[in-house]
């Protein structure tokens, strides 16, 4: 397969360019453990980070344990400083984020962005399971990118992969992977803001779908535009 030859390039030739300081943020999602598999297969020195928001699907945590059981690899988990979230509470309620665009960015701003940034403290890459299909918001990123945001080079290993890709390896490899895809989720992030879509429904109509439907459903960690620098790979 043409594309996996690609993908396990780059993902040695990111860990050959900046390892130790190299940081895969996994959130578990499909794409993400065919990361997980890769990276433990070929690229080991490649630090694994997640996110627990204190929102996340059981299946989630159920993952997480599969692949750290399986691939014997360290997964540092980064929490959103509690703090944060208890003024964010008291002020805005539990379920804030049903109530506006903004209180809903409030709230993976404290949950995911603020948690990532610690965790990329002191890192020069990271690397993302991020697909150009995904989404509309996707379609101009590169494989190889600066990240404005972060200050620091993005790898997207993933990003030319269909679905279809994706499926095939983790069955053909036998990865774990979390179970509510089976109950057709097929993009998953924290439970309360994340449903089961419809045969043929977009993939990302299960994430934040009471929002206007002009807006870009992201959470923020990806939303910022990037530098094309595809043929600069250091």
């Amino acid at each position: 397969m043409e594309k996996l030859d690609q993908t396990i390039e780059w993902l040695k030739q990111a860990e050959q360019a900046f390892a130790p300081d190299l940081v895969f943020a996994c959130s578990f999602g499909a794409e993400d453990v065919v990361l997980f598999d890769l990276i433990a297969g070929h690229a080991p020195l490649i630090r694994i980070v997640t996110l627990d928001t204190g929102r996340l699907p059981q299946q989630t945590y159920d993952l997480m344990d599969a692949c750290r059981e399986k691939y014997d690899m360290h997964i540092e988990v980064y929490f959103p400083d509690a703090s944060d979230v208890e003024e964010m509470v008291r002020e805005k309620g539990l379920n804030l984020f049903y109530h506006s665009l903004e209180n809903r960015k409030l709230c993976c701003e404290i949950r995911k962005v603020r948690p990532l940034k610690r965790a990329l403290k002191g890192a020069k890459a990271w690397v993302t399971g991020l697909r150009r299909e995904q989404a509309a918001s996707r379609t101009e990123m590169q494989p190889i990118e600066d990240d404005p945001a972060f200050g620091i080079r993005k790898f997207n290993p993933l990003i030319e992969w269909s679905e279809k890709d994706v499926w095939n390896y983790i069955r053909s490899n036998e990865v774990p992977y979390n179970k509510l895809h089976d109950q057709f989720y097929p993009s998953i992030g924290c439970a309360p803001c994340t449903r089961s879509v419809a045969v043929g429904e977009d993939p990302r109509s299960g994430r934040w779908w009471w929002e206007n439907e002009d807006v870009v459903p992201e959470c923020g960690l990806h939303a910022n535009p990037t530098s094309k620098l595809s043929g600069d790979q250091k």
